[in-house]
């Protein structure tokens, strides 16, 4: 295999809007595929192709739960 052979696409990762992350890569993720994109765990929710290898993915992406402090502790730490 040589390296003209290979494909390269160009894939936009979009999440409500805003691009998470642009990459190439040799193969298209296909839809309700689970990815992982800089840590965090995702679905693909749709592929769409706009120009020969340029790809725009939508991605769902899990929400993260943050520790909430705890508000009753009203002592000062010392």
């Amino acid at each position: 295999m040589e390296w003209s052979d290979l494909k390269v696409y160009v894939i936009h990762f979009i999440e409500n809007n805003s691009v998470q992350l642009v990459q190439l890569v040799n193969n298209i993720p296909s839809v309700d595929e689970n990815i992982k994109i800089k840590g965090r765990k995702g679905k693909v929710l749709s592929v769409k192709t706009i120009e020969e290898n340029k790809v725009l993915v939508n991605v769902l992406f899990e929400k993260v739960n943050k520790n909430q402090p705890n508000i009753k502790d009203t002592k000062k730490k010392r």
